[in-house]
């Protein structure tokens, strides 16, 4: 029971057993508000037998007070059960799920967005939160309870009990058949959100860009549209689920009505006493004040559905594995037949083969669209293959563990991503343990120190959102200065000087120099002139290996190669008239 539990609501196994203990916590609650009504009926039954024994007074009086003690406790037990368990429960979800997004292969965060993966994890468990403490313990506690009451209704007289209870099974049904209605509608609501959760976050993200070209009174209008979408959706999930919850609340009223119309009948028949049907009464009073709280805790479930479903789609996919010892001799990379085709199935490379040899500078280039970035992402394993097989030192990527794997690489990116923190902590990106004493030395052979130490707080200055304080070109060196502490034996370079001006070109060049010695390094590059004095080059066009060879050679074969490095040298003679 679980692990269906476990699967169903995306629990962990603590979390499955802490909403056990949560149902069961309800049921006691439900069955000691009872007990009162029990102390009532014995009470009303002297009163009707003439009167209260001066012997029974204390026993009501104690009656009472244990009635209240132990509704205070069963109270007590319950909302340790269920909220301050649930709340434990949602922060091991989060942590879960992203734990299970770090092992997930880059190719799934292709069809995924920034923000639905953070509504995901931060609203879908929000929601979550509500419905463990509130919906499904408090709706399994109504059922169990309600269960165990009728048994003891059906003891007292089983045609009042019938009376009583005829209009549960239809008023649960009621709202059960709703089960697919709400899953439509809370799926196209949940689409509209996305939506707008993606425009709100892409005029954020683009606010610049539609200032400049006096594009935000447009934008601003289609995004309005999104939110209005939000509302109107919302209303119409409201409504929905009102529709149902309503029609089932009033067929459960209905009891008191056969209870009221059947003890009538039966007592001026004289087959039922006055104090069974006056607990009859009492018992129906109090059992469907919890049972109208449970259809609606039935429906919040039901609507839970499509939350869970987003969550099982990322604890359910595939993660990458391996061997988390490493067994290469060497630090070659070898592409062996390695063909490879995104999951939208368009394949980007097709039957690609060449060697990156440890010690050397091998640089990839051709035209965009040929495959480059995606080589260098295969060979740290950021996705795996279709067919073929990549080996760093004769070890099989694919059966080796990714982190365990990147422990290998040191990787600079034309877009860095940098964190709202100091210098210091940005660089010490590249390795956790180190000094400040070793992250400023790193600094100092990517030329960080230039301009670090002109900074107000020196090495101690936060440099704001991604960076938002500090130029192209300096942000770049933090980059770079990371790789240098890391101090992997391969580099991957992609593109890691294409958006930069002359002089920061050549600053970063130089400490690229550094960086470089004596590795496995792969460059990715458009500018010619920045692989010039490459070993090896690498031609990617259309997925395929076009060329591969030193530089001099490759222009002597007045391919591809050559035709690329004739067009830059033409295109930087070029100038307005």
């Amino acid at each position: 029971m679980i692990k269906r539990l476990q699967k169903r609501y995306a629990l962990s196994e603590q979390g499955a057993k802490d909403l056990v203990k949560g149902c069961l916590a309800c049921v006691l609650q439900n069955l000691s508000f009872m007990f009162p009504v029990g102390l009532l009926f014995f009470l009303v039954n002297d009163l009707l037998n003439g009167g209260v024994p001066g012997e029974k007074i204390a026993f009501y009086v104690i009656g009472c007070v244990v009635c209240i003690g132990f509704i205070l406790i069963t109270t007590y037990i319950q909302y340790n059960a269920t909220y301050f368990a649930t709340y434990t429960e949602s922060g091991v979800r989060r942590i879960t799920l992203a734990e299970r997004l770090r092992k997930i292969p880059l190719s799934f965060f292709g069809k995924k967005d920034l923000a639905d993966l953070t509504s995901t994890i931060m609203a879908d468990c929000t929601f979550l939160e509500q419905s463990f403490s509130h919906f499904i313990p408090e709706l399994a506690g109504s059922i169990i309870s309600t269960i165990l009451i009728s048994i003891s209704l059906f003891v007292f007289d089983w045609r009042m009990a019938l009376a009583a209870l005829w209009v549960m099974p239809v008023a649960f049904a009621v709202v059960g058949f709703s089960a697919k209605v709400q899953e439509k509608l809370n799926q196209k609501a949940m689409d509209v959100k996305m939506a707008c959760a993606d425009g709100i976050q892409e005029c954020i993200e683009t606010v610049r860009d539609l200032k400049a070209n006096n594009a935000e009174a447009e934008y601003l209008k289609g995004l309005e549209k999104k939110i209005r979408a939000v509302e109107r959706r919302s209303i119409l999930n409201e409504f929905g689920l009102a529709a149902f919850v309503v029609s089932a609340s009033l067929i459960l009223k209905l009891g008191i009505a056969t209870v009221a119309l059947v003890g009538s009948m039966l007592l001026i028949q004289g087959s039922l006493d006055v104090i069974t049907f006056f607990l009859f009464l009492l018992v129906v009073s109090r059992l469907y004040d919890p049972l109208q709280g449970a259809l609606q805790n039935l429906a919040a479930v039901i609507s839970t559905r499509t939350n869970i479903a987003r969550m099982n789609e990322i604890l359910d996919h595939p993660i990458q594995q391996g061997d988390n010892r490493l067994s290469n001799k060497g630090y070659d990379i070898v592409f062996d037949h390695v063909s490879f085709a995104y999951n939208t199935g368009e394949t980007v490379l097709k039957d690609v083969s060449f060697t990156a040899k440890q010690g050397e500078v091998t640089a990839l280039v051709g035209p965009s669209g040929g495959g480059k970035t995606t080589v260098s992402r295969l060979a740290a394993r950021f996705w795996d293959v279709s067919r073929g097989k990549i080996t760093v030192g004769g070890m099989d990527i694919a059966k080796t563990d990714p982190e365990t794997l990147l422990s290998l690489f040191s990787i600079v990116f034309q877009d860095v991503i940098l964190f709202d923190n100091t210098i210091l902590e940005n660089i010490r990106i590249g390795s956790k343990e180190a000094t400040d004493e070793q992250v400023i030395a790193a600094a100092r052979l990517a030329n960080v120190d230039e301009f670090a130490e002109k900074l107000p707080d020196g090495w101690n200055t936060n440099i704001g959102e991604n960076g938002c304080e500090l130029s192209g070109g300096e942000r770049q060196r933090i980059s770079i200065a990371r790789a240098f502490l890391k101090n992997a034996p391969i580099i991957l370079l992609d593109e890691a000087t294409a958006s930069l001006d002359v002089e920061n070109e050549t600053m970063i060049q130089t400490a690229l120099s550094r960086l470089i010695a004596d590795k496995t390094v792969l460059v990715i590059a458009h500018r010619m002139r920045t692989v010039a004095g490459a070993d090896k080059i690498v031609v990617l066009s259309e997925g395929i290996v076009a060329e591969e060879g030193a530089p001099e050679e490759l222009k002597k074969k007045n391919g591809l190669y050559a035709h690329m490095v004739k067009v830059q040298t033409e295109s930087q003679n070029w100038r307005l008239v």
